[in-house]
């Protein structure tokens, strides 16, 4: 049976809130389509450098994970979403900072 999907807009509420309840600045600097975007998560370490994260389906698991895409200096990560962002107009990205690299997107409910 296929796995029940969120609205993205409910999911960004609820994960931006999480993320304030542990201390972690969080931004949503790009908002997409409220039902069906797909969403980006930027996690700058404040040290010039970030990681990137997406969902992915995990064909294993039949799943959708999230997955770190990249890990660059930020600038090239800021260049990597823009170019993603171009081709999808749908897109969320959210940023947060944490120099631990702390997400939270491996605790449960995030998947």
């Amino acid at each position: 049976m296929p796995e029940a999907r969120l609205a993205a807009g409910i999911w960004v509420a609820a994960y931006l809130r999480r993320l304030s309840l542990a201390d972690i600045p969080a931004y949503v600097t790009r908002h997409g389509d409220d039902t069906a975007g797909s969403i980006m998560v930027k996690c700058a370490t404040l040290d010039g450098r970030a990681e990137l994260w997406v969902r992915e389906w995990d064909l294993e698991s039949d799943r959708r994970l999230w997955v770190r895409l990249d890990a660059a200096p930020e600038r090239e990560i800021d260049a990597r979403i823009a170019r993603d962002a171009a081709r999808d107009p749908d897109l969320w990205v959210i940023e947060i900072e944490s120099r631990d690299g702390s997400t939270l997107l491996d605790q449960d409910g995030l998947n």
